[in-house]
């Protein structure tokens, strides 16, 4: 079968361009001796996990226990998850995960290295533990090097934690500083900073500048999307992963509606561009807006006007939330279908 043949709208991977992708991205990492530590929210399918494992990945990052869990009954054997875990719960799965697989989380605060260490004394082993700094973002992170060091004694204080280094995202010059006055700071405690993680796509190829960090975790880069092409991250034909959709309506010279809406291509504006994600064959046309089940489309800029019952293909602005949208995903070469994966800790 060939992707004309899908039924739209669909998530389709080109398997040639995600090898190339997971096989450059580690090539990098490797020639400056950073660590490969993949982020599976983009995809969410165990397959293209172990491609990253066996490219070269020293273990994987998830955003939530739930991901971790799919990731772990797959077999993967070494995931670090950078969220506060709070309720007991949450933290006798992580119990359970950890009998399981090589698990290292993070902290922000007193309180959730407490549960940690709670936790940990109940089950009986000793979990590492990270801590989360604030690298500008103004999301989850400590602020301070005072507050990096007072944490940082609690974790090593408690009999059943590893004080197992430092964690932040975005990798940035403020960041990086960030971390190197944190580990001067701890230094004069006696305490070793093993790791440090840094992250983001949008500085894929700019790692090696931020010298504090041991590690690198990113997600888009395997499928590449519309923001990292405005970024100057991926170009167009590097992108593996894009939505097929069709034209179902032409009500207006201007304008024709898609099949695809927010449940496809997902709501997330562009950081550069304007609209919900780049029509490949119609780059002058612009996605204006969506309903859940349509695209609204302005082609009045196109030489050419899409036909009712044409096929498109939609890069959209942001893959992991529309790759999270389907329940399986569509691994083709050269436009023949090789495989279906479903996206197993989809909804998580």
């Amino acid at each position: 079968m060939r992707i004309e043949e899908l039924e739209t709208p669909i998530g389709v991977v080109d398997l040639d361009r995600l090898s190339a992708n997971i096989e450059r991205f580690q090539t990098y990492l490797d020639s400056h001796d950073i660590d490969n530590r993949p982020h599976i929210k983009t995809h969410r399918i165990p397959a293209i996990a172990h491609m990253q494992m066996e490219a070269g990945a020293v273990g994987i990052t998830c955003q939530t226990l739930s991901e971790a869990e799919v990731m772990c009954s797959a077999g993967i054997r070494d995931i670090f998850l950078p969220y506060n875990l709070l309720s007991k719960a949450k933290l006798r799965r992580l119990m359970l995960l950890s009998r399981r697989a090589k698990i290292s989380v993070t902290a922000d605060s007193a309180r959730t290295v407490a549960g940690y260490a709670e936790a940990a004394a109940q089950e009986g082993t000793v979990l590492p533990v990270l801590i989360e700094m604030d690298g500008g973002y103004e999301r989850c992170g400590v602020t301070t090097t005072e507050g990096v060091r007072e944490l940082a004694r609690q974790i090593d204080s408690a009999s059943h934690l590893h004080f197992g280094g430092l964690m932040v995202y975005p990798s940035n010059p403020e960041s990086n500083a960030f971390m190197g006055e944190s580990k001067m700071l701890l230094a004069q405690d006696g305490l070793d900073v093993e790791r440090v993680s840094g992250g983001s796509s949008f500085v894929l190829w700019q790692a090696h500048e931020f010298t504090e960090m041991t590690e690198h975790r990113a997600g888009m880069y395997v499928y590449g999307d519309r923001n990292l092409v405005d970024a100057g991250v991926m170009t167009l034909d590097a992108c593996s992963y894009i939505v097929l959709a069709t034209v179902v309506s032409r009500p207006t010279d201007d304008r024709v509606v898609l099949d695809s809406g927010s449940k496809s291509l997902a709501a997330d504006g562009a950081r550069q561009s304007p609209g919900h994600g780049l029509i490949v064959e119609y780059p002058d046309a612009e996605i204006f807006k969506l309903s859940e089940e349509h695209g609204h489309v302005d082609v009045s800029r196109c030489d050419r006007k899409p036909e009712i019952g044409e096929r498109v293909s939609v890069l959209v602005n942001h893959c992991c939330v529309s790759n999270n949208l389907f329940p399986r995903i569509v691994g083709h070469r050269k436009g023949e279908v090789e495989l279906e994966w479903p996206v197993l800790a989809k909804g998580w």
